[in-house]
């Protein structure tokens, strides 16, 4: 893919939760070649130091930071270091998730507070932590990320659907809440997204083309492909896009 050029993006500077690999990993090079300067967290290391040794050598290179995003004084810890040594964060993608499937009757209590803290409760956090920065630089951008999985009800996964469900109420409240400093703030809902985790650990042939079948463009959904999307709605030209859902699930219409 070809990404359109979005000139307001260069030197952004661009935090990226989940930005080791898959997704988010679509995610950090797309901002990396838009020129912006991009900072992800992950609790990956390998992957992440690979993904920066891949983008050396443009205008500016990545930089990881390594930390578990349910571990809130660690995360606090790696946002004031950014804006300590970089500046303020001026956009914000709320990426990072974990889509372990289980059993209801499973379900501890451990287990439903582990799940929650994380897929939705470092969302608020992150744009709590940057709403400041934003707020003094007269704006910013904020995108929460959900999922296509709750609006299919797809099995064995009621805890992050359940999260994800969660999310675009989040980010709804922001958006009206933080919109009077110039901050939008808008959910990307990807649809099944082709990832190395996603076709190591669900996917067979044969769920492949159920899943093509049920959507109404008949081609898988790339990383490259929720990048444009994020891309997009980061850059001036959605500056009167907030407070909204934006799919890219090739039409996905039933599981």
């Amino acid at each position: 893919m070809v990404f359109a050029t979005y000139p307001d993006l260069a030197d952004k500077r661009v935090l990226i939760t989940g930005g080791g690999t898959g997704i988010g990993a679509g995610i950090v090079d797309a901002f990396v070649k838009q020129g912006a300067q991009v900072f992800f967290i992950d609790i990956v290391v390998d992957a992440s130091r690979e993904l920066v040794d891949s983008l050396k050598g443009g205008k500016h290179a990545p930089v990881f930071f390594h930390c578990d995003l349910t571990d809130l004084d660690a995360l606090a810890k790696v946002m004031e270091q950014i804006e300590r040594d970089h500046g303020a964060i001026e956009i914000l993608i709320n990426n990072a998730a974990n889509d372990n499937r289980h059993q209801v009757q499973d379900v501890t209590a451990k287990y439903w507070d582990d799940s929650l803290a994380v897929n939705l409760r470092h969302q608020f956090f992150c744009a709590q932590a940057v709403a400041p920065g934003m707020k003094k630089a007269g704006g910013g951008v904020i995108l929460n990320f959900g999922s296509i999985s709750w609006h299919l009800a797809l099995p064995d996964l009621t805890l992050y659907m359940t999260a994800k469900a969660a999310i675009e109420g989040l980010t709804r409240g922001l958006a009206r809440d933080l919109g009077k400093d110039g901050i939008r703030v808008n959910c990307v809902i990807p649809g099944s997204v082709r990832t190395p985790r996603q076709m190591a650990l669900w996917h067979t042939p044969e769920g492949e083309q159920e899943i093509l079948n049920a959507q109404c463009l008949h081609e898988r959904v790339e990383p490259e492909d929720i990048a444009a999307m994020a891309l997009f709605l980061s850059s001036d030209n959605a500056r009167r896009c907030s407070g909204r859902d934006y799919f890219v699930d090739a039409g996905w219409y039933g599981a």
